[in-house]
């Protein structure tokens, strides 16, 4: 995946990895439902790219990676009538962990790109909807 960073809002990309543990016996048809979901969350505005990958080391870890151009475009995504009825109770299995990550640099073959944080400075010290915005 390639990140990059929007300098004409100062936000950065988004990184959402899912990670679900599946029996062998259903491997096959979790995966057809995981390709299903990224048809819908790619059909969503802000949406950069996806992916669905199996550890090599575990058959029945499977990864859901999608990338969004901010974290905005991404729970605004969460929050279409499409996304809750077809996307979100398949995500609801994924293991309980931290999923979503503000991409704060990355080196390509372009070379190294750094972006702000588009966290509020207080963001783990209030209640939701409290916050400010972002590195106020």
């Amino acid at each position: 995946m390639r990140a990059c960073f929007h300098p004409q809002k100062g936000l950065s990309d988004m990184l959402v990895m899912l990670r679900f543990g599946v029996d062998q016996n259903e491997l096959d048809a979790f995966l057809v439902q995981l390709r299903a979901a990224l048809v819908v969350l790619a059909n969503r505005p802000g949406y950069v790219e996806g992916s669905i990958g199996r550890a090599t080391d575990q058959p029945g870890l499977v990864l859901l990676a999608t990338r969004w151009q901010d974290v905005g475009s991404y729970r605004r995504a969460l929050g279409n009538y499409d996304v809750k009825v077809e996307v979100v109770p398949l995500l609801s299995r994924a293991i309980n962990e931290a999923s979503a990550y503000e991409v704060v640099h990355t080196r390509d073959e372009h070379g190294v790109h750094e972006a702000p944080s588009s966290l509020a400075t207080d963001a783990g010290s209030v209640r939701l909807g409290e916050a400010a915005g972002p590195g106020s």
